[in-house]
């Protein structure tokens, strides 16, 4: 979890991006990549991924465009 809130801080102050828009969660004890055995496994479970989500009008709006295409 600290990884994933310093992610946020920098976007935050260094980036403008809005607290509220964005959630940081730890999931690598609980959804580990690789085995926590080795330093490698310990290494690549160390990851931060960002997910990027539309506001919820937005993604109805690219549901309805993506349904009229595929007719």
């Amino acid at each position: 979890v600290k990884r994933a809130t310093s992610v946020v801080r920098v976007l935050q102050d260094e980036f403008g991006v809005n607290p509220k828009r964005m959630t940081a969660a730890g999931r690598s004890y609980y959804i580990p990549v690789a085995s926590n055995e080795t330093a490698e496994g310990r290494a690549a479970n160390r990851r931060t991924r960002i997910v990027i989500l539309p506001k919820l009008d937005q993604f109805y709006n690219l549901i309805e465009q993506g349904m009229k295409e595929a007719k």
